[in-house]
C-alpha cells in the first residue's frame, strides 16, 4: 500500500514538472513609461506622508511625552533638505505597524505540518518523554 502511494506520488511529481517545462516561452513587450514626477512633486508627496504619520495620535503622544510640541515639530520640518525629507520619508513606509507576528506564525505552522507529513509518510512516530 505504502509503495503504490510513493510511487502515485513520484508519478505526479514528475507529470508536473514536466507540464512545468513544457510551457511556451513567452516574450514581454516594452510598456509605455508614465511620465517621472518632478522632483518638487516627490518632496511635496514625502511631506505629506511625514505630516500624515505625524497626525497620529499615538505618535503625537509619544512626541509630546519627549517634551516636543507642535511648532517645534513643524520648525524642524521646515528646516530639513530634500534629501533629509525624503530619508525620513522612506524611513516611515519601512516601519511595519504591528511587526511581523502573522507571517511568522503561518511559517512555523506550515513547517510543522510538513514535519507532520513527513513523520506520516514515513510511518515513525515521535515519543517525547
Amino acid at each position: 500500500m505504502k509503495k503504490v502511494f510513493v510511487k502515485s506520488v513520484a508519478c505526479y511529481v514528475i507529470v508536473g514538472f514536466f507540464l512545468m517545462s513544457a510551457a511556451p516561452k513567452v516574450d514581454a513587450g516594452f510598456l509605455p513609461s508614465e511620465t517621472m514626477p518632478s522632483c518638487q512633486e516627490k518632496g511635496n508627496r514625502d511631506l505629506q506622508n511625514i505630516r500624515k504619520t505625524l497626525e497620529s495620535k499615538m505618535i503625537r503622544e509619544r512626541l509630546n511625552q519627549l517634551g516636543f510640541s507642535e511648532d517645534e515639530i513643524q520648525m524642524k520640518l521646515s528646516r530639513l533638505d530634500e534629501q533629509q525629507i525624503h530619508q525620513l520619508a522612506l524611513s516611515i513606509d519601512d516601519i511595519k505597524t504591528g511587526g511581523d507576528g502573522f507571517e511568522i506564525l503561518v511559517i512555523l505552522l506550515l513547517i510543522g505540518i510538513l514535519i507532520g507529513v513527513w513523520f506520516h509518510m514515513s510511518g515513525k512516530k515521535l515519543v517525547v518523554q
